[in-house]
């Protein structure tokens, strides 16, 4: 069991290339169901017993999992991941297991994204420095920002970037999840918010360095960019979902609105499948609805009896 766990684990590694945070989720999935399989079945004794499980037991490992206090969400997560180890086990070793197919993944609440207004979004970059402890720290937050809003990237994207990635440059390449890669415009106006940081930065710079710098020299970690939009959210009173990855959402939905094809914002933002993209089409609607129910005269009689 140990060593086929571990050609499962370089499979998703190497071969899939599955992101550090989803693969320490399947491992920790797995071994839950391994765990369980060990006090619930008093035959699973080797490999091929994986065979022999039915749909019965799926289910009770799923309800256990519940018991001890798993979302939805979180039980369709551990679906995903068995169906990941089985489905290499069927393909490695020639080892089927049918009755997985058969369990029905949780139904899931259909959670649309939240952007930030057009015009919060730019009193937030405009304002995100007023708390730094350093100008190079606040232009350095900005400079952040502005790629996530400005350019549609993933906070980890942005902190992965290197000063070589960046001069000079009105396109950059990024490499998002499993490694694919992206060609992603710069906007004059976050091209300038970067300059700006390199500027007052006080660390050497090179083209091997990371472009954003904690306060000891080091990479900045994500956590001093969530911190800094906290604090930037209380000054100015906006909601607990302005974090930012919702300045992402907010690049996509308002491109979509102003005009943005799904195609191409799901090409900027680097998404496998356009339903991801989708459900900004459908942020977009609602927010005309509600634009359309506030604004026209019509609007609130319609809607008395």
């Amino acid at each position: 069991m140990v060593e086929i766990f571990k050609q499962w684990s370089r499979y998703i590694t190497t071969e899939k290339r599955f992101s550090a945070h989803t693969i320490q989720s399947y491992h920790h999935d797995v071994l839950m169901l391994l765990k369980f399989l060990n006090k619930h079945r008093d035959d699973f004794e080797d490999e091929t017993d994986f065979q022999k499980l039915t749909v019965a037991d799926f289910r009770a490992f799923l309800a256990q999992r519940r018991t001890d206090g798993l979302g939805s969400r979180s039980l369709a997560r551990a679906l995903s991941a068995l169906r990941s180890f089985f489905g290499y086990l069927d393909r490695a070793k020639g080892i089927k297991c049918d009755a997985l197919a058969a369990v029905r993944s949780p139904k899931l609440p259909h959670r649309l994204p939240r952007p930030i207004g057009i015009k919060d979004s730019r009193t937030l970059l405009s304002s995100i420095g007023d708390e730094a402890r350093e100008p190079w720290i606040g232009a350095r937050d900005c400079a952040v920002l502005s790629l996530l809003y400005g350019c549609g990237l993933r906070i980890s994207e942005a902190l992965s970037l290197h000063c070589g990635d960046i001069a000079g440059r009105d396109m950059l390449i990024i490499k998002g999840k499993r490694d694919k890669e992206r060609l992603v415009p710069v906007l004059p106006v976050v091209a300038k918010a970067i300059g700006d940081y390199l500027v007052l930065c006080p660390y050497p710079q090179s083209h091997e360095r990371p472009l954003f710098l904690g306060v000891r020299g080091g990479r900045l970690g994500a956590r001093a960019v969530q911190a800094a939009m906290q604090k930037a959210r209380y000054a100015l009173g906006l909601p607990e979902s302005a974090t930012p990855h919702a300045l992402r959402h907010s690049f996509a939905t308002h491109l979509l609105g102003n005009g943005g094809d799904l195609r191409t914002i799901q090409d900027l933002l680097g998404h496998a499948s356009l339903s991801s993209t989708q459900l900004y089409a459908d942020v977009d609607q609602v927010h005309l609805m509600n634009s359309y129910e506030n604004a026209h005269p019509r609007a609130k009689a319609k809607k008395q009896p």
